[in-house]
């Protein structure tokens, strides 16, 4: 009976292993000039390939020569899913368009369109349509001389940015408030953590050994100041790790405590838990990092603290929701003699499964 309870408990976690990151995230970053608008969306290169097949020869590896050879194609593409209203006429992207990729495995396209908006704008992401549903595009206009003119965070069910600029008027946009864009990194951070199944995981191979408050607050505590350190200095590019790198180390990361608690289990001390914690929720940061960097906030005029703190403070509301609920359940647990004794090794060696799986899609598999 125990053993059944503690595999129910774990199995709800890995039947999310194939879904272990939340949906994807595009940035689309406009800058209306005298002599037209330029366009920059920068988005993750598997959320195009399905449109855009860039393996040719079909062995299941994209080349170098391959993603070159795919350009103009996905700039044709892309141009064809960015829909430019200016003062009520559609325009369309003048070619050559550039089209570029980052270690983070993104891509970005330029694109110029003639026409200068006078009274009124509107960019409509079709994009978003072929998207999974939960896809988000956080997009930005700026005039010339860098000053933001509106800002929103795109969905299927709102992909369209209309901006007013008649009467030579401060431009008007619903979404162009400090609050909008706090609300929207909050939501996102919340999001990410409760979708991010492997930072759960890893979290949960931390706690379960834990039977009281203070231990377990300890660990959350310094789980969160180090993944708050290495999330700012990413976000602000200070640092840079390619998520080839952080990926296969955040799942390596559940492996080891898993390991960890199979050889050591409640031998393990507080002090050397938290200091475990630390040196791998630095690593975590990076992961959380990747979203902002997805979303291109670095070029957000009003600065990248506001979605950074927000993000942040999402991050640490969920991972406190999930704790809150996981937490009384462990304990629990533990005090019931026949499910203590299998609760953390049964557990960690689904765990270690769990870390295993991904971190072979990661590297072998990937």
């Amino acid at each position: 009976m125990a053993l059944k309870i503690i595999s129910f408990i774990f199995l709800l976690i890995q039947l999310q292993i194939s879904f272990a990151h939340p949906p994807g995230l595009s940035s689309a970053d406009l800058t209306v000039k005298p002599d037209g608008l330029d366009a920059k969306l920068t988005f993750a290169v598997q959320d195009i390939e399905a449109f855009v097949p860039m393996d040719s020869d079909e062995d299941a590896e994209v080349t170098t020569a391959e993603r070159d050879a795919a350009k103009p194609a996905i700039a044709n593409y892309v141009a064809n899913e960015l829909k430019i209203h200016l003062d009520g006429l559609e325009v369309k992207a003048i070619t050559p368009s550039t089209v570029s990729f980052d270690n983070q495995n993104n891509a970005t396209v330029d694109l110029h369109y003639q026409g200068t908006p006078t009274t009124s704008a509107l960019i409509e992401s079709t994009f978003l349509s072929r998207l999974p549903a939960d896809h988000k595009q956080y997009i930005t206009v700026k005039n010339a001389g860098g000053h933001e003119i509106a800002k929103k965070m795109l969905t299927q069910q709102a992909n369209v940015l209309e901006i007013n600029l008649k009467n030579n008027a401060e431009p008007t946009v619903a979404e162009n408030h400090p609050t909008s864009t706090f609300i929207d990194f909050l939501k996102l951070g919340v999001e990410h953590i409760l979708t991010g199944y492997d930072h759960l995981l890893f979290l949960f191979s931390l706690l379960v050994v834990t039977r009281s408050f203070w231990p377990a607050i300890k660990i959350i505590t310094f789980f969160t100041i180090a993944h708050s350190i290495t999330l700012a200095l990413a976000g602000m590019n200070i640092v840079d790790i390619p998520s080839s790198i952080v990926e296969p180390l955040i799942a390596a990361s559940i492996v080891y405590v898993g390991l960890e608690n199979i050889i050591r289990g409640d031998k393990v001390s507080t002090r050397a838990r938290c200091i475990l914690t630390f040196f791998f929720g630095l690593i975590h940061g990076f992961g959380f990092a990747g979203v902002l960097r997805e979303m291109g906030i670095s070029s957000i005029e009003t600065g990248i603290l506001v979605p950074l703190f927000s993000f942040n403070l999402g991050v640490e509301l969920g991972q406190i929701t999930v704790a809150s609920i996981v937490l009384p359940l462990i304990w629990w647990l533990h005090g019931k003699e026949k499910i203590s004794r299998f609760l953390v090794p049964v557990g960690s060696v689904l765990t270690c499964l769990a870390g295993s799986y991904w971190l072979l899609e990661r590297t072998v598999l990937n």
